[in-house]
């Protein structure tokens, strides 16, 4: 299994997606240094002083932070799904997966290498993108989330989430075709919760039924989401009131439940992918 894990991260070598994600990461970075120093100076120019009055930091920490942790999330949702696209079928039809399949690893292995290897990567990714970006929203401004690690696990336990559904495609459909479907389930999670932060605004229960059904379908956006809420959880009085209204609204608490439920979401999404894996003719 380690060497099939090694296998795969040498493939991504081989084919410059390492190199095309840190040369971008980087100027990912750079460009919201840039950014980030600029909204702690405008927001202090036109927020003033006083005990009633809205923390110009806390107001441009958090929607910039809010905002990166959107951004990284993204990055690490499309490295997962490059990572796993091709992982079944188009080793498959490049018959590179035949031999591995029979003895003497077996196809339960090789899923759960590519898988751990996959995941693994792009958790990690994000992470690092995560408190690279705490780190420069601090130095700009003196601001730090109210929570500061539960956000970033909860952010990679999205991708990880998101790696699955990306490695339960591959068995289905070609290399193209998993990546576009991976991507456009991604967005549609995504869409879901807004959708469920418009219908809270405007008291509208069918839209907050419709974003309830897509956090147990998707649950990697009800992660999402609770990263954003525990950026803030401590934050009280106007400022409260300012950050849901704006590009922050995203943040909803998951709750307990829906957390399990991601756990218990990814075994199963394993498992549909190892039993049709385990019956599919290639």
């Amino acid at each position: 299994m380690i060497a099939i894990v090694l296998y795969g991260l040498r493939e991504s070598v081989r084919r410059k997606m390492f190199a095309v994600v840190v040369v971008l990461t980087v100027a990912f970075l750079a460009l919201y240094a840039w950014g980030v120093h600029a909204a702690f100076r405008d927001t202090r120019s036109f927020v003033g002083p006083g005990e009633n009055q809205l923390d110009p930091d806390v107001l441009a920490g958090a929607i910039v932070e809010g905002l990166a942790m959107f951004a990284t999330l993204f990055l690490g949702a499309v490295l997962s799904v490059f990572l796993t696209l091709n992982v079944v079928r188009g080793d498959a039809e490049a018959g590179l997966l035949q031999p591995l399949v029979v003895r003497p690893v077996g196809r339960a292995r090789l899923l759960l290498a590519r898988f751990a290897g996959a995941a693994g990567v792009a958790a990690l990714y994000v992470l690092v993108v995560y408190f690279a970006t705490v780190g420069i929203t601090h130095w700009a401004g003196g601001w730090s989330p109210d929570r500061l690690i539960a956000p970033g696990i909860e952010l990679a336990a999205a991708v990880v989430v998101v790696s699955a559904l990306a490695l339960a495609g591959s068995v289905f459909f070609s290399p193209i075709a998993n990546g576009i479907g991976t991507l456009m389930v991604f967005g549609g999670g995504l869409l879901a919760g807004l959708l469920g932060e418009i219908g809270r605004a405007i008291h509208s229960q069918r839209l907050q039924s419709i974003a309830h059904g897509a956090w147990w379908a998707f649950p990697f956006d009800a992660l999402y989401e609770d990263a954003l809420h525990r950026l803030t959880v401590d934050t009280t009085g106007f400022a409260e009131f300012v950050l849901t209204l704006g590009p922050f609204g995203g943040s909803h608490q998951a709750g307990t439940p829906l957390i399990v439920w991601s756990a218990i979401y990814l075994g199963l999404v394993g498992a549909a992918a190892l039993v049709a894996f385990s019956v599919r003719d290639l």
